[in-house]
């Protein structure tokens, strides 16, 4: 694995916005005048060490630094092995030398060898072990001497000091912290894994997001490719990045640019779609919505949705109805996200509004069109934060012209060859946008 020292940074705080910086906390940025993006920058610097996935390395803030403890969250089956078994391979390759060990509770060391063949995971210098006690746990530790080790999962470990089954609340909080302590003692780097439940949250008890160092939640649809892990707590870094990743047969990849995978590829426009721009952390990635607008066979009309949040989705179809008179009622409609992407924030609503105004009218959005800002239920398109970002992200990839909320346009510079359009209302939005389109 190999080291490096993250930039020594100033006593100061910093616009997450537009990088303004200033020696005292202030509520609103003196550059790009963003409310409650200002905050503080540490001083301290810290030693990390390149885990050799780059996508992984970029949510820790730069690697992983020796003697602190990872939780990577996810539901079972989602690739969370599959990933630390890439990163346990990729830093005994880097290592010179250095010992790595990976410790799984779930399947027998065959299987995991198995599987690390199949996805070209083998180093010289990787350990697989087959354990669920304890103390034999520690033992390895103790004679291997790793610089990494992976114990997948916290869950399935046991110590025979504590009574119950493995997984329970105590056995969970002693497995924990005694490997824990064995990392501060020996200044390893430790990736617990840690599986959640139906709702979302870590299963075990929540004292043990509270021991550990770094939190990060690894997700993604079972039918999509797709993974995201964002970091949920960091005591050596931000929490603010996302790494994006493809799951495959053959192994887990890293995307360092994303946003295509959730575009259409097509030769014309087409009727019901309207890009948008998401962030993901710092991260803008273009997404396109989909809609659909068809005569409903029942008397309740159907709202469905894949990808999007449905009650910001009804909601925005309630304020249509309402504030730009569209004729929803008695018909069934149905949104959907391109890629298996999941875009719940609000920024989105514009974009749901055009492509179900486009679906109604049967009128396509010009070519390079898109569009992001927030809806209001009294039909007004609210400021969202990162526009700026989101501009710059889709002018790279050639997008032309912009539907975006009142306020853009005096906050920052505009990208070259970029035409922003400011709209107060999603009244005003279908007229410049779907009927803009009709007249090209």
């Amino acid at each position: 694995m190999s080291s490096k020292t993250s930039r020594p940074k100033a006593d100061s705080y910093r616009c997450t916005e537009c990088g303004w910086t200033t020696i005292k906390w202030v509520g609103r940025c003196g550059e790009c005048q963003a409310w409650g993006t200002v905050t503080e920058v540490g001083a301290v610097a810290v030693r990390t060490t390149a885990a050799g996935v780059a996508e992984f390395d970029r949510v820790l803030g730069g690697g992983i630094v020796p003697g602190a403890v990872v939780l990577v969250a996810g539901e079972p089956g989602i690739g969370k092995s599959t990933l630390l078994l890439d990163v346990a391979a990729r830093s005994a390759r880097a290592g010179d030398g250095h010992a790595v060990l990976y410790v799984s509770g779930e399947e027998s060391a065959a299987q995991v060898k198995a599987r690390a063949e199949r996805i070209e995971a083998m180093a010289r210098t990787l350990f697989l072990a087959s354990e669920t006690d304890l103390a034999t746990v520690l033992g390895q530790i103790e004679t291997v001497r790793p610089e990494l080790v992976v114990v997948d999962s916290v869950q399935t470990i046991a110590s025979g000091s504590v009574e119950g089954a493995a997984g329970n609340v105590s056995q969970v909080r002693e497995v924990a912290a005694a490997i824990i302590a064995a990392a501060k003692s020996q200044g390893i780097a430790v990736l617990l894994v840690g599986h959640v439940t139906k709702d979302g949250s870590i299963a075990g008890p929540r004292v043990l997001e509270h021991l550990v160092d770094v939190v990060v939640a690894f997700e993604g649809e079972r039918h999509s490719r797709l993974r995201l892990v964002r970091a949920v707590k960091n005591r050596f870094g931000p929490t603010d990045e996302v790494g994006c990743f493809d799951l495959s047969d053959v192994g887990i990849t890293g995307l360092d640019d994303p946003s295509g995978l959730f575009l259409s590829q097509r030769a014309q426009q087409v009727p019901g779609t309207c890009v948008t721009v998401a962030l993901e952390g710092r991260r803008p990635l273009l997404t396109e919505v989909q809609a659909l607008v068809a005569p409903s066979a029942v008397q309740t009309p159907r709202r469905a949705t894949s990808g999007l949040d449905p009650a910001r989705v009804g909601m925005v179809i309630a304020v249509l109805t309402r504030r730009a008179g569209a004729p929803l009622a008695g018909q069934d409609a149905y949104l959907s996200t391109v890629g298996g992407v999941r875009v719940t924030e609000p920024a989105a609503d514009l974009a749901v509004a055009l492509s179900m105004a486009s679906a109604i009218l049967d009128r396509p959005l010009p070519p390079g069109t898109f569009a992001f800002g927030e809806v209001g239920l009294a039909g007004e398109v609210r400021p969202v934060t990162g526009p700026h970002r989101r501009l710059a992200e889709a002018a790279r990839l050639g997008f032309t012209t912009a539907y975006v909320p009142i306020g853009v346009l005096g906050g920052g510079p505009i990208p070259e060859g970029l035409t922003v359009e400011e709209v107060p209302d999603v009244e005003t939005a279908v007229r410049d946008a779907v009927w803009a389109g009709a007249r090209d």
